[in-house]
């Protein structure tokens, strides 16, 4: 019996060691055709905090990647009204990938952003006209995330050379607002919020409405077919979103490919986190498994 306890005992600590232990990167390979990597800062980060920033994304001892930083002031060129005193504490690392690889987003601090999911940043980030780049997003304290897109459009602009679109940038954030907003209006969970987004704008990407009208009924549609019941108030604001986005200046063939990728891949996340095949479930049937082992020693 004390042979079998000491065995276990070194197994877990074994696999304790193994899961908390990083695996040694390798050497980073920098594109040349891409560039670097861009670091931007909030410009309202102390010293200290933006040291566990860079620690977060991973460039405290990097010196090949581009940093710059973002204020308030900057605000002003991608969203329409905004206060150019607005504390900017969000940051984020760009580092652009081949044409067709998609947009992935990266919160590497989660829990020091509250508001804002991966999934909702990728639909504000592809209705702003981002594309084909690894975003990651980090903060030293808890923030909402909203400051982070006008980081994100600045780094994005200086390293691909492209200017974004304002009506883009600023419809990029009304969306992330409505996002939050019928998020903590409702019970509905982020994914269903990111799945709805995508769902109706794939719609009128593929169907391309000319009224205000087919807009309403696209998203009547897509609330029925989720089993989303919203506030009118929050149902209109979702209407008004969509009316905009039909109005911008986007090349729907093309958003229609992006957006269905994005819809496959919240369609994967959403079905692994509700099912019992999925990673909770696996490390649930894991521990379950480790508890009858040892008790089964005791018998």
């Amino acid at each position: 019996m004390k042979q079998k306890l000491l065995a276990f005992v070194a197994a877990f600590a074994l696999i304790m060691t193994m899961v908390s232990t990083p695996v040694a990167s390798a050497a980073k390979v920098i594109d040349e055709r891409l560039g670097v990597p861009i670091v931007v800062y909030g410009a309202n980060l102390t010293d200290a905090e933006k040291q566990t920033v860079k620690k977060a994304l991973d460039v405290a001892n990097d010196d090949t990647v581009e940093e710059i930083t973002v204020a308030g002031s900057d605000l002003n060129r991608y969203i329409t009204n905004s206060n150019p005193n607005a504390q900017m504490f969000s940051s984020a690392k760009i580092t652009l990938k081949n044409k067709g690889e998609g947009l992935v987003i990266d919160i590497v601090t989660p829990s020091n952003i509250t508001e804002i999911t991966n999934d909702i940043y990728a639909n504000a980030m592809l209705t702003a006209g981002i594309e084909d780049a690894l975003v990651e997003v980090a903060a030293p304290k808890p923030v909402t995330g909203h400051s982070a897109l006008a980081g994100i459009y600045k780094a994005y602009e200086q390293r691909s050379g492209e200017t974004l679109d304002t009506n883009r940038t600023d419809v990029a954030n009304e969306e992330l607002n409505v996002a939050t907003t019928i998020t903590s209006n409702s019970d509905v969970s982020d994914e269903k919020v990111a799945e709805l987004l995508t769902e109706i704008k794939k719609q009128i990407a593929e169907n391309t409405p000319q009224s205000r009208e087919e807009v309403e009924q696209i998203v009547n549609n897509q609330l029925s077919k989720l089993e989303i019941n919203l506030s009118e108030q929050d149902r209109q604001l979702l209407i008004d979103l969509m009316d905009k986005i039909k109005g911008l200046n986007i090349d729907f063939d093309k958003w229609s490919k992006q957006l269905n990728d994005l819809s496959s891949k919240l369609g994967d996340k959403i079905s692994d986190l509700t099912s019992e095949d999925g990673f909770w479930g696996k490390v649930k049937a894991f521990f379950q498994g480790l508890v009858d082992t040892v008790s089964s020693w005791f018998k």
